[in-house]
């Protein structure tokens, strides 16, 4: 018995699906997913867009997000928002942090720049 597995494991030494083959770059699936999403690009309407509040270090972080659109487009809408809001921010692939609970004010600020929010 323990002959036909040391068999099995000499013969298939990667037994995780992973390959060597030259031809081939490593990647992982789900960064090649990832970039397939965010090739997508969307108008403001078709938008389906989500609040969550985080705490880091004890202060309230808003994120809001995914954003299907041009990276130069996200930064330019995240300043916009920040400059509205009064609060520091930054712009993270396709989501948006703002400092601060101000989720209530991002909706209606989203709303306002032609966005659909999801709640």
């Amino acid at each position: 018995m323990r002959s036909i597995k040391k068999n099995m494991a000499r013969n298939q030494p990667f037994s995780l699906g992973s390959s060597l083959d030259n031809d081939k770059a490593w990647s992982s699936d789900t960064k090649k997913k990832i970039k397939e999403i965010l090739k997508d690009k969307k108008e403001p309407s078709e938008h389906s867009i989500v609040f969550k509040m985080e705490k880091r270090r004890g202060k309230p972080v808003s994120i809001i997000g995914p954003f299907y659109i041009a990276n130069n487009d996200l930064k330019e809408l995240c300043k916009k928002l920040k400059k509205k809001l009064g609060s520091g921010g930054t712009c993270k692939d396709e989501w948006m942090e703002f400092q601060g609970e101000c989720r209530e004010k991002l909706k209606e600020l989203i709303k306002q720049e032609g966005y659909r929010t999801k709640s």
